[in-house]
């Protein structure tokens, strides 16, 4: 391929609303359950019924005792009391469960009888044991009254014959087994689970647990789409991930479309030159592809095909945005397959802290996480692009701003979509800024039984939230220049300064770089650097403490790599050790696991910034607690406690 044909990009067919693209798939598909199979009792956990179930048998299947007690008439112990107890015969036969009665029970007589054993002929009630006694000459003393009917569960009382058990397209779980196992059941017929192929594209993709080569990456979509199928009632097959070569493409996903229900693959949407998928999708089997290019973000390079008769879907290559287009498109097809519901989606209502900008004509999905605020829950943006997979471990759930909407205003109240049903605010709100020795301090509390999450909104974020009752704790690292003094002068009224850990801040570049071999100073190490106009440095996003550090060093001047600002300190030392920078400043813990050089430039300290008034003080007091407990784990971490 020459370099002028490797810049070409043919066009998407025809970007198609949200609502246009789903019309079209669901028409050309017209998705129903794929057909019943009888599946034994033992396998049928989270099956769906095909059929509706009528209980073969009465349930119990006879009158049974449901205490400990004598089966007896109600009628010769209706005078029964503590102070004038009536005496009855004890008959010769005691009935436990599983034995069935031979002795008629006569009038003053009883029966003695177990819990769950056949009602005697003749019995109409049983006496608790607990409100007998047996005599000296053989009788049973009753000291309560019994009515009829009493303590017995009649034959059908809990299912009768006839009587509908379980409706078609119930989930099986543990309680419909047991009321199938109940009227002795031993299968049911449930809609067969669609069989979906597995493949991710691309040469840049490597198995998780093979070594990593340079310019790749671990295929996370294929696990993710995976699990994501198996809760969608469907059985995921692996194909594992397929490079960029013509023929080993095609043949892969002609085998996956020949031998499953369904195909979906992630990558190899974007029409580039070295994008075959949507190629052979499209030459698969009519009618084809019947949307490439929905007005989503994340997930405008969406491919929808049905190749006869079966879905045959490309989601884009990145990870968010490969799993909103699967949750809001693809699974609720594949549910219909299933015999499922189309969607088992809860929602709440939440509020927005900040603007949230939306680009007009696609809608927009946001992922947030929920914490509890002033007048109920509040939604944070967790946003870390449509490539980060993490992000959805630190999410609830996900807004979507409506394609005619430029932004959701600040403030605004909003429905937030779960990802599981029963997702609870966590007991600590803690945002600001990330450092790794805050894990060491979560896990603290994971021990205490103390729920925690972070958001990473940098350190003036974190105030902002903690100024609006919006979290905790808010972890800062702010250099006022006036003073020299960390954290304190940024505190507003009604907060209070939690002692943290100290984290040394330095220069940091590749072993055996020769402008930096003799630097041993800071100001060493900067002449070095601003002495050679091909080396570049990486910067520290504006807002940031290393990023004020930095600017002070600095003094005014920009040298090349200046503009390039990553948000992380893991960020600053990559570029650094990958060789597309030669120099940044950072923290020591971060750059020490890679080997790299390391000047010291300046202690920081990362402090948290609490509410004088806190909202939940004992478990506030826990945090504070568990700062002070994990005092070797950070010293481990390469950190200082204050």
């Amino acid at each position: 391929m020459t370099a002028n044909a490797a810049l070409v990009q043919d066009q998407f067919l025809q970007v198609l609303s949200r609502d246009e693209a789903i019309a079209r798939f669901r028409a050309a598909l017209q998705p129903r359950p794929l057909g019943a199979e009888t599946v034994p009792l033992d396998a049928l956990a989270g099956r769906v019924l095909a059929k509706t179930i009528a209980a073969p048998v009465d349930t119990p299947p006879f009158d049974r005792s449901v205490v400990d007690g004598f089966a007896l008439r109600a009628a010769d112990v209706a005078a029964a009391s503590e102070g004038a107890p009536v005496l009855l015969a004890v008959n010769a036969e005691t009935i436990a469960c599983g034995t069935a009665p031979s002795l008629t029970v006569t009038a003053v007589t009883a029966t003695p009888i177990a819990t769950g054993g056949p009602m005697p002929r003749g019995a109409d009630a049983v006496v608790m044991i607990e409100h007998t006694s047996l005599e000296a000459d053989g009788h049973l003393a009753i000291r309560r009254a019994v009515g009829p009917g009493q303590n017995i569960a009649f034959a059908g009382s809990d299912i009768a014959r006839g009587e509908t058990l379980l409706r078609r397209g119930t989930v099986i779980g543990a309680r419909e087994i047991g009321m199938l196992a109940a009227v002795g059941a031993a299968s049911a017929s449930v809609w067969r689970k669609p069989r979906v192929a597995v493949i991710s594209t691309g040469d840049e993709l490597v198995a998780p647990g093979e070594p990593l080569r340079p310019a790749a990456i671990y295929d996370s979509n294929g696990p993710i789409v995976a699990a994501a199928l198996e809760e969608n009632g469907c059985v995921a097959v692996r194909f594992g991930a397929v490079p960029d070569v013509a023929d080993a493409l095609e043949a892969a996903i002609r085998e996956a479309h020949a031998t499953c229900d369904a195909v979906i693959l992630s990558g190899g949407t974007s029409k580039g030159a070295g994008d075959l998928t949507y190629r052979i999708v499209g030459a698969l089997g009519a009618p084809g592809i019947v949307a490439h290019g929905v007005a989503l973000k994340p997930g405008k390079p969406l491919c929808l095909a049905v190749c006869d008769g079966r879905p045959v879907v490309v989601l884009p290559g990145f990870p968010t945005s490969a799993m909103f287009t699967f949750h809001d498109i693809v699974a609720p097809v594949l549910r219909i397959l299933a015999g499922l519901p189309e969607r088992a989606e809860t929602s709440v209502t939440a509020r927005v802290p900040a603007r949230i900008p939306s680009d007009l004509g696609r809608t927009e999905f946001v992922m947030v996480a929920l914490s509890d605020g002033a007048g109920g829950l509040v939604a944070h943006p967790v946003g870390k692009g449509s490539g980060a997979v993490t992000a959805f471990s630190q999410a609830d759930g996900f807004l979507a701003i409506d394609a005619l909407s430029e932004a959701l205003p600040a403030d605004s109240e909003t429905t937030v979509t779960l990802f599981t049903p029963h997702i609870v605010p966590p007991d600590l709100a803690v945002m600001g800024s990330h450092c790794t020795g805050l894990d060491a301090v979560i896990e603290v509390l994971a021990d205490r039984g103390i729920t925690a999450r972070s958001l990473a909104l940098g350190s003036l974020g974190g105030l902002s939230a903690l100024k609006r009752g919006e979290c905790d704790v808010a972890p800062i690292h702010l250099l006022d220049p006036a003073t020299g003094r960390y954290n304190a002068p940024f505190l507003t009224e009604g907060m209070r300064l939690v002692p943290g850990w100290r984290r040394m801040q330095g220069i940091v570049f590749r072993p055996g770089d020769p402008r930096f071999t003799d630097a041993t100073t800071p100001e060493a190490a900067l002449a070095a650097a601003l002495a050679d106009p091909d080396c570049l440095m990486v910067n520290r996003n504006t807002g940031a403490g290393t990023r004020v550090l930095l600017d002070g060093l600095l003094a005014g001047r920009k040298p090349q790599g200046y503009w390039n600002q990553p948000r992380s300190h893991n960020a600053i030392v990559a570029a650094v050790a990958q060789g597309r920078a030669d120099w940044g400043v950072t923290i020591a813990p971060a750059a020490r696991p890679l080997g790299l050089g390391f000047i010291p430039l300046a202690e920081e300290h990362y402090d948290f910034a609490v509410a004088r008034d806190p909202r939940r003080p004992d478990v506030v007091a826990r945090f504070e607690e568990a700062v002070a407990a994990a005092g070797e784990a950070l010293r481990a971490l390469g950190f200082t406690p204050a």
